[in-house]
C-alpha cells in the first residue's frame, strides 16, 4: 500500500546491522544514505553565541547533535566518552566476538593520536612492537581498522599520484567521521586545532558528497649543488565529484614567505587547471593570486557551501 508524504525508518543495534550489512541485505533494492554528524555550518546555526566562540566549541566536542543539549564541559566530555566506549567500542566487540579488548583500545589510541598522519598495519604493528613491547600482526590491525571503517567510527582516505593518474595502495591517512569522539578518546589531552582543522575539512568535503583522497606530486628538481633530484610533494585533499575536481591544501597558518611558498609549492606543481585552494585558519575573504592559487578563511569555507567556487 502506497502512502503519500510518508518515510519509514527502521532502525536496530550497530552491533547487528552496520555499513557493510546495508550493501548486503538490500542489495539492488535500496539506497544508502549516509548521515553525518552535525557539520559546522549546521553548528553554529543553532549555537548561540560567535563563530569564534561556535569554532571552539566544535573543534573541541564535534558535532554530535546532542552535545549541544549539555551545558558544561564536564557533561560534553562525559556523554561523548560514554557514547565511544558503550556504544562504538561495545558493538563492534560484540559484533566480532574480539578478546582481547586491550589491543583494540590501543590502536584507537594510536588512531586517534595521529589524525592525518601517513601510516598503514605494517607501519602500526611496528609500532606496537618498538613502543609497547607487543606483537600484533598487520593483519589482526588490517581487521580492526576494518571494524572501525564498518562502524562510521574512521574514514580511510586513500593517496593518489596526480601525475601519474594512479593510485598509491599504501600508506594511507585516517580520519574521524566526529572530531568529539576522538578528542574525547584521548580525554582531551591532544587537541592540536592544526590537526583538528585538516580532519574538520575533510568531513566537510564529505558531507557535500565528494570523494576525498589524498594526493602526491612527483616531480624532479634541482638541489643547491646543481644535482638532479627526485621529491614528492604532498596535496592534502583531491575532492571530486563528477567532473569537478579540486586540490586543497590546509594550513592553520601562513605567517611568513617561506610558509606561504611550501604550500604552494605542491599546488604549483600540477599541471591540469582545475581549481587549487589553501584553507586557513585566518579570518580573511577569499582571494586568488597570479597563479591562480585561491586562499581563504576556515569560516568562509566551511559556512558557504559554494566556497569551493568562490
Amino acid at each position: 500500500m502506497h502512502i503519500e508524504n510518508v518515510d519509514i525508518y527502521v532502525t536496530g543495534s550497530n552491533s547487528k546491522f552496520l555499513s557493510s550489512d546495508v550493501i548486503t541485505e538490500f542489495r539492488g533494492r535500496g539506497d544508502e544514505i549516509h548521515v553525518y554528524p552535525l557539520s559546522f555550518r549546521e553548528f553554529f546555526s543553532v549555537y548561540e553565541g560567535t563563530k569564534e566562540e561556535a569554532w571552539d566549541k566544535y573543534f573541541t566536542y564535534g558535532g554530535m547533535p546532542l552535545i549541544l543539549s549539555y551545558n558544561t564541559p564536564q557533561e560534553k566530555s562525559e556523554y561523548l566518552q560514554s557514547l565511544f566506549e558503550k556504544v562504538y567500542v561495545s558493538d563492534i566487540i560484540e559484533r566480532h566476538k574480539i578478546r582481547n579488548k586491550e589491543e583494540l583500545d590501543e590502536l584507537l589510541d594510536i588512531l586517534s593520536s595521529s589524525i592525518g598522519s601517513l601510516t598503514n598495519p605494517l607501519k602500526l604493528s611496528n609500532t606496537y612492537k618498538s613502543e609497547k613491547n607487543k606483537v600484533i600482526s598487520d593483519k589482526t590491525i588490517n581487521k580492526y581498522i576494518e571494524y572501525f571503517e564498518d562502524s562510521f567510527l574512521i574514514n580511510k582516505a586513500k593517496r593518489y599520484n596526480i601525475k601519474g593518474k594512479k593510485y598509491i595502495n599504501s600508506p594511507y591517512k585516517f580520519y574521524f567521521e566526529d572530531i568529539g569522539l576522538r578528542n574525547a578518546r584521548l580525554n582531551f589531552r591532544q587537541t592540536e586545532e592544526n590537526h583538528i582543522m585538516e580532519n574538520i575539512i575533510y568531513n566537510e568535503l564529505k558531507i557535500r558528497g565528494y570523494n576525498v583522497d589524498v594526493g602526491v606530486v612527483e616531480i624532479y628538481d634541482t638541489d643547491d649543488k646543481g644535482k638532479t633530484v627526485f621529491k614528492n610533494y604532498e596535496v592534502d585533499f583531491i575532492a571530486t565529484q563528477e567532473s569537478k575536481k579540486y586540490y586543497i591544501q590546509s594550513a592553520f597558518s601562513i605567517n611568513n614567505e617561506e610558509k606561504e611558498k611550501q604550500e604552494k609549492q605542491s599546488l604549483m606543481s600540477i599541471d591540469d587547471s582545475f581549481k587549487k585552494i589553501i584553507v586557513v585558519k585566518d579570518n580573511i575573504m577569499p582571494r586568488r593570486d597570479d597563479y591562480g592559487i585561491t586562499t581563504m578563511g576556515i569560516y568562509n569555507f566551511l559556512l558557504d557551501t559554494n566556497s569551493l567556487d568562490l
